[in-house]
């Protein structure tokens, strides 16, 4: 009967992680986000895609804009693919470094896009 309940309560213990992981995940995930109050001018990382392959490295910006203007504009589109950007304690993959190029707050001069040679 002891060895029911231990088993039990470990299944039960098991399940609360699985759940508590899962939510943990979701925090690390991108959630839709208001770009009007991100601050453009405080530090910031941008960590490479975890490949092997990829030459990319980790830099650390002393601005935001500096950072987000690097990824979008000097980064070959594979190595932004798993790349992401930590700025305050938050992070943003691919797609949140590219709203936070796209937004209207976003302080720097943009550079024309590039076109494709044919």
């Amino acid at each position: 009967m002891a060895r029911i309940r231990k088993a039990e309560a470990k299944t039960s213990f098991d399940k609360t992680s699985a759940a508590k992981m899962s939510t943990d995940k979701r925090s690390t995930e991108e959630q839709p986000f208001d770009t009007a109050g991100f601050d453009y001018g405080i530090a910031a990382e941008l960590f490479p895609t975890r490949s092997r392959k990829s030459r990319g490295k980790y830099r650390r910006f002393a601005r935001a804009a500096d950072a987000i203007r690097f990824a979008v504009e000097e980064l070959p589109s594979e190595l932004l693919l798993g790349a992401y950007l930590e700025v305050d304690e938050k992070r943003f993959g691919k797609d949140g470094i590219r709203r936070l190029y796209e937004s209207a707050c976003y302080p720097l001069a943009r550079r024309r896009k590039r076109t494709q040679a044919v």
